[in-house]
């Protein structure tokens, strides 16, 4: 999975000579493999590579790095959970795409939260309620209505060991399906709840919704899963986890971007012309929303697959078709390619369910990443608490 550079780039990046680089890989802090046939010259791990420049930037200008580190820099806290590497992402060293197409919901949060996707948590008891003390209310604000309500009334909510918390977890994705569809009718697997209440009279919506769930399991440490770690770190319950995921998950740069996505395409639905349509957008300053994933130069695979469910199912879509347009035109001009947050979008229009059913799918499905990074954040133990360097004005002394 790792990405092969030759010697001179290495040094390069490095900024050493090829001798320092040699003595690097001989120490074990650089993997190097033999090049192609027929080439005399060996090939370096970049990722091993990169780490090492960081490492010495962090001792040239701590502050610089860490300044860095809060906007797509270097890791600030380890986890086992998902990599992104080379345009591809995995949970536990498993292709996201894989999972998706083969296995269960329940499968995929048992092997976030517990490293093996066999654990059965049918027998944890499960949370279900009735949609109506905040009718009309957000997805989003309804579940953080409720949360808070129901934990008070769990008496295992703070028990903080592994396993506890994988069953709160289930307890937890169930209650928000019970939300989402605003029915205390329950089905064994989350997404037959979604589909039965959604979408009744079309079966194979489920498993739509099924791969959708998991692609946005987890995407590493996003802002609302550093959110949730954080609030992890403070020894609060899973409850008050997944309530402050949300309240991260709902702006507009993160899950909440949906929406723009929605109005965005309903103004490019009038243009009779897509490509002047886009072109005009951005000449008059205006964002190309879900569209480029600085983590994916390449594409976002969870998009990808998304669209690929789409059209194996439904290929005379005329939602899916104009979506296909309107990212084939972006893509001409921009050279930018579609996000998940487009696709769920596409998602919800052609299975003809409401605004804002997008970033429902997106939150019930990152509430399993958010219970992953509490479980790993309570084992670590200890409060995440970053300094602050200060710039304001600085105290007078008395005698001045």
């Amino acid at each position: 999975m790792s990405k092969w550079i030759d010697a001179r780039e290495a040094t390069g990046i490095l900024g050493v000579t090829r001798a320092t680089l040699y003595a690097y890989v001989s120490r074990g802090l650089i993997r190097s493999t033999a090049g192609a046939a027929g080439a005399r010259e060996r090939r370096y791990s970049a990722d091993d590579v990169e780490r090492l420049r960081a490492r010495a930037e962090e001792r040239r200008d701590p502050e610089k790095v860490a300044a860095r580190v809060l906007r797509w820099g270097v890791p600030v806290l380890e986890s086992a959970i998902t990599l992104i590497d080379d345009g591809r992402l995995y949970y536990r060293g498993r292709e996201v795409g894989e999972l998706a197409r083969s296995s269960s919901v329940e499968q995929v949060a048992s092997l976030i939260w517990t490293g093996t996707p066999d654990t059965d948590f049918s027998a944890t008891p499960l949370h279900a309620v009735a949609g109506g003390s905040a009718e009309g209310l957000p997805f989003i604000s309804r579940a953080q209505s409720m949360l808070p309500l129901v934990a008070a009334r769990d008496p295992l909510a703070y028990d903080l060991r592994p396993r506890a918390v994988a069953n709160s977890g289930w307890r937890i994705l169930n209650l928000l399906a019970s939300i989402a569809t605003e029915s205390s009718e329950l089905e064994p697997a989350i997404e037959a709840t979604l589909q039965k209440r959604w979408l009744p009279r079309n079966a194979q919506a489920a498993r739509l919704l099924r791969a959708s769930l998991i692609v946005c399991a987890d995407h590493e440490l996003n802002v609302s899963a550093f959110t949730a770690r954080c609030v992890a770190s403070a020894g609060s319950s899973p409850y008050a986890v997944v309530v402050a995921g949300l309240a991260a998950i709902e702006g507009g740069k993160h899950g909440g971007i949906s929406a723009r996505v929605e109005t965005m395409l309903d103004e490019l639905r009038r243009a009779r012309d897509l490509r002047k349509a886009i072109a005009d957008r951005l000449r008059r300053g205006e964002e190309l929303y879900g569209f480029r994933h600085p983590l994916y130069p390449t594409g976002d695979p969870r998009a990808r697959l998304v669209f690929e469910l789409l059209a194996e199912r439904f290929p005379k879509s005329a939602e899916l078709q104009f979506a296909f347009a309107v990212g084939s035109a972006a893509e001409t001009i921009t050279g930018e390619r579609p996000t998940i947050d487009f696709a769920l979008v596409t998602l919800a229009r052609v299975l003809k369910l409401p605004d804002g059913t997008a970033l429902t799918l997106f939150a019930i499905g990152r509430t399993i990443g958010w219970i992953g990074h509490a479980i790993e954040q309570y084992a670590v133990g200890g409060v995440i608490r970053p300094r602050a360097k200060y710039v304001g004005e600085m105290p007078t002394s008395a005698s001045s």
